[in-house]
């Protein structure tokens, strides 16, 4: 559910978090899911489906956006550009920027952009998911993008994990050492709050991780009370 509180901003729970008012309700959480991937699809993938065009840095006019949606989908009528703002405000992972009435996904993209994100305070050490099976070729041959435009690194190893978990059951975590590689003029990017863009790493700055996540009992005593 998504809601707003007068005093706090956007939220996704039915009560603000701060304050602990209901909010006024803006959507549900069937509408919150399928107006997220109708938003990604457009702003990663296929723009032209809804007659819109994404400009070389990735920005596409919210007002736009809002206007196509309503066309194709004429339930949600009651779109409006603080509904599309509230989502990118929200979403836990951070893919959305959002700037002068313009919105971008700030990572996974499929069409041709040019990212003008930031490249400072990047972690020392950043880490990419990979089966059993491809562990010993990127060691030898390195990192470079497959589907999409960069490769993508996750900034701790259990994100890395958890990402590589919907590719297969037991994935290997490598390290990138992010500070050589940068101080040999590799560009990384930050995209998200976990995701980490570059075009591509060299095999000499990755290594394998004996990485496990947690037993289920485990994070259950290490949960806070």
């Amino acid at each position: 559910m998504l809601k707003e509180c007068a005093q706090h901003g956007y939220f996704r729970a039915d009560a603000c978090p701060v304050c602990g008012q209901a909010g006024k309700f803006l959507m549900n959480d069937r509408e919150l899911d399928h107006l997220g991937r109708i938003l990604t699809g457009i702003l990663r993938h296929f723009p032209d489906r809804y007659g819109l065009t994404i400009d070389p840095r990735g920005w596409v006019s919210l007002p736009q956006i809002v206007r196509a949606i309503g066309q194709r989908h004429p339930a949600y009528h009651w779109l409006r550009t603080a509904h599309l703002v509230a989502i990118a405000e929200t979403d836990p992972k951070g893919r959305y920027e959002v700037r002068d009435e313009q919105i971008r996904a700030t990572y996974a993209h499929t069409v041709e952009v040019d990212l003008d994100l930031p490249t400072e305070n990047i972690p020392d050490q950043l880490y990419y998911p990979v089966t059993e099976e491809e562990a010993a070729i990127v060691l030898e041959v390195g990192l470079k993008p497959s589907d999409r435009k960069k490769v993508h690194l996750s900034k701790t190893a259990g994100d890395a994990h958890s990402a590589g978990s919907v590719r297969t059951p037991q994935p290997v975590v490598l390290e990138v050492d992010a500070r050589r590689a940068r101080a040999d003029g590799i560009v990384i990017m930050q995209a998200g709050k976990t995701v980490f863009l570059v075009d591509r790493v060299p095999a000499e700055y990755l290594k394998r991780t004996d990485y496990a996540p947690p037993a289920p009992s485990d994070a259950a005593a290490d949960a806070p009370d």
